[in-house]
């Protein structure tokens, strides 16, 4: 069995590489990423492994953003320090999570129950790409932080000064930069990649329309059909670029815009 490890410390990298081969030594590590981005490449430019087992916390987000950016077919094993309590419910179809630390019997376990399942159905059937996509958001939800970011401190001239987030109509990325515009058209930087800033701002006043924007829900004045099934939006005040919303979130977007 081929199985690719997406784990952002090095240590329990070493120690899950080493407790796989120890529970069944016909496991073969494919692959090893530390990062959304890494991983994200990894399953761009190689063959579907088997099995992945996945921290949710990487080094440059939650390991959620990966089935935004990319198509998962492979079963998922998640890796987490959260308390079982609030994982308990996501256990469903082909999908598994196992408690840090990790213990060898409940490895055992899931790797005895992605066998069994794999004899079952592929892993690009419906019913196994609903449940990732199930998980997926209910874990979004569960592991939310209950406090967001209020204001940002931001050098303006000489001197620092605080923005309230509800004057914020949209942060961007523009030439590896993190900005973002006031709605009386300001523009300041910030020390926050967008994925961080992601993980700090309310989920039901702002939306991650694509890889360069972060939109407030007040900025957002039209949305017009795009090509392929595309969102385009009209933004206040205007950005210097297009805003496409995806396909794939397209959906979500017209959801989040009616509630």
């Amino acid at each position: 069995m081929d199985v690719l490890v997406i784990e952002d410390e090095e240590l329990a990298v070493r120690k899950l590489t080493k407790l796989l081969q120890d529970v069944d030594d016909s496991i073969r590590i494919v692959g090893t990423a530390a990062s959304v981005r890494a991983s994200v490449q990894w399953l761009q430019n190689n063959t579907s492994p088997d099995l992945i087992l996945m921290d949710i916390e990487l080094a440059d987000g939650q390991s959620f953003e990966i089935f935004e950016q990319t198509h998962v077919v492979s079963p998922v094993i998640f890796t987490t320090s959260y308390d079982e309590y609030a994982l308990r419910a996501f256990k469903v179809n082909s999908i598994d999570y196992l408690l840090k630390p990790i213990k060898r019997h409940e490895l055992e376990a899931s790797l005895a129950k992605h066998r069994k399942l794999h004899t079952q159905a592929e892993p690009e059937t419906g019913g196994g790409r609903m449940a990732i996509e199930a998980l997926v958001q209910q874990l979004r939800q569960q592991i939310q932080p209950t406090e967001y970011r209020k204001r940002f401190l931001v050098k303006h001239l000489s001197q620092w000064m605080p923005i309230e987030i509800s004057e914020i109509a949209y942060f961007y990325s523009e030439e590896g930069i993190s900005l973002f515009r006031t709605r009386n058209n300001q523009k300041f930087s910030v020390d926050y990649t967008l994925d961080e800033l992601e993980a700090m701002l309310d989920p039901t006043q702002f939306f991650r329309a694509n890889r360069q924007f972060i939109v407030d829900i007040n900025c957002v004045q039209q949305i017009h059909p795009y090509f392929n099934n595309k969102l385009k939006l009209t933004l206040k005040p205007a950005p210097e670029e297009e805003v496409l919303v995806s396909r794939e979130r397209a959906t979500e977007f017209k959801k989040w815009m009616g509630k």
